[in-house]
């Protein structure tokens, strides 16, 4: 096995990050949260002139035909810029559902779209507060229309069209809805981190086209695989928020000498950088385990997905601290760290839920063959 990506990755990567600096990522995220605007248009349509939207998408569908493993590294930059674009919601999850579910007609209809960023695509899943499971789905799907609610939907208010799972007279499926259809009501919702947009969307006979009858296996496919990815955007997130607190302790001077020499200030950088390389060397395994669909997948992306969880919250949370009583302001950008850490931790499920994920996968790997 060889967890290391190639040259022309890492090249890639240094791209992504001199794009994403260039434009200032972070400051338009703060724009955001100032603002009236539900994500960055300008930012968004930088990263579709580089091809970062058409990355796994075949050539034959308008795509460039790469693989995920530079989606990793891309994530990663995104993640260390937190930007504020529905990139994940398109990238992760509609498009690669497309990509493994669909049928050669909607392929053909929809991924070029994907691809040149023309169309922005969402998964709507969750229905109440809890995590959801096969009898929790109260969606339906009937005669060809959806009926039902979608609650925290990300990117639902800005997205085209949503891919969302229903129940059908055997089980569940997936379904894609144009989100501009008669039948569809949408309500923005107020997060933690307004700088990802969220919605409540409602579904009342609204017209939609079966992508597959065997919805709850896609579903559960897909959290491993956008599982990885959204890894790579809390590694990048941790590294930086990270780099932002030595960069102060060494510059903030208190009793004659930088803070940076103070014990206290040592042992929570340190921290910082033992929990960071755990989840690097976790996200490593993720992104082999996903680009080769292997066995371990499961295993991997829990694995990823929890340590990931945690280097985020403790670099996000510890940056704050390393700054004091400023790091606390609105001024400072610590709080823009810690909210998308706070983001990133539930969105596809809580850290309880993927330490039981990762506990029965183990499991099962030890089960005799």
């Amino acid at each position: 096995m060889n967890f290391e990506f190639s040259d022309e990755q890492l090249i890639m990567k240094e791209e992504v990050r001199k794009l994403l600096d260039k434009e200032n990522s972070v400051k338009r995220n703060r724009n955001i949260l100032e603002g009236e605007e539900s994500f960055d248009k300008d930012l968004w349509d930088s990263l579709v002139s580089m091809g970062l939207t058409a990355i796994t998408i075949p050539e034959e569908f308008g795509g460039i035909g790469m693989g995920y493993l530079e989606l990793c590294v891309v994530a990663e930059e995104l993640g260390r810029a937190i930007a504020p674009v529905p990139f994940s919601s398109s990238v992760y999850l509609a498009t690669t559902l497309i990509l493994d579910h669909a049928n050669k007609d909607l392929k053909e209809s929809y991924l070029p779209r994907l691809a040149s960023g023309e169309i922005i695509g969402t998964l709507a899943h969750t229905e109440k507060s809890t995590h959801p499971t096969p009898d929790s789905i109260e969606t339906t799907y009937d005669g060809g229309s959806i009926t039902g609610n979608k609650a925290v939907v990300p990117d639902g208010d800005i997205a085209d069209f949503t891919i969302v799972s229903a129940k059908h007279d055997s089980g569940i499926g997936l379904y894609l809805v144009d989100l501009n259809s008669s039948g569809v009501s949408k309500e923005t919702l107020e997060t933690f981190d307004p700088s990802r947009s969220h919605s409540n969307i409602s579904f009342d006979k609204a017209p939609a086209i079966e992508i597959t009858k065997d919805g709850w296996g896609a579903i559960e496919k897909l959290m491993d695989q956008s599982a990885v990815l959204f890894a790579f955007e809390q590694i990048g997130g941790a590294e930086a928020a990270m780099t932002m607190a030595k960069d102060y302790a060494q510059g903030r001077f208190a009793f004659g000498r930088s803070i940076a020499q103070f014990q206290a200030i040592k042992h929570k950088i340190a921290d910082m950088y033992i929990a960071l390389q755990l989840a690097k060397s976790n996200c490593y395994f993720g992104a082999w385990a996903l680009s080769n669909d292997a066995a371990e997948l499961p295993t991997a992306a829990a694995t990823a997905r929890v340590s990931s969880t945690k280097a985020f919250y403790e670099c996000s949370k510890e940056n704050i601290q390393t700054h004091g009583g400023m790091g606390a302001t609105w001024e400072f950008d610590c709080h823009l760290f810690y909210r998308r850490s706070r983001l990133l931790a539930a969105n596809i499920g809580s850290q309880g839920i993927w330490k039981d994920k990762l506990i029965t996968s183990l499991e099962k790997s030890n089960l005799p063959a």
